[in-house]
């Protein structure tokens, strides 16, 4: 439930006009994820690289790029692929942890 020797950027990543709120977080060897909190909307976000996204509160669904919609709560989580996008829709505050790569 928590990160350990960790550096945080002190500035946060905004979206939406603030309906996503995540800080970047960087591990030892500099793995690089993303902690937030995406707000009730329906959003779409686009992928470079493949990521993860690990539901820790709340609940909603996603839907992948060409697929249909699935749902998501705490304790679960759905891996998208790179060059690529999904849609989320969360039914409460969904606080998350982004893995890249």
């Amino acid at each position: 439930m928590q990160f350990d020797n960790v550096s945080v950027v002190k500035k946060a990543n905004v979206y939406f006009d603030g309906k996503c709120v995540s800080h970047t977080v960087i591990l030892a060897g500099g793995v690089r994820k993303s902690v937030g909190v995406i707000l009730p909307s329906k959003l779409t976000f686009n992928t470079d690289a493949p990521e993860r996204m690990e539901i820790i509160a709340g609940s909603g669904r996603y839907k992948l790029a060409g697929a249909d919609w699935k749902k998501v709560a705490a304790g679960e989580s759905f891996d998208v692929p790179g060059k690529s996008s999904f849609d989320i829709e969360p039914a409460e505050a969904l606080h998350y942890v982004c893995h890249f790569g």
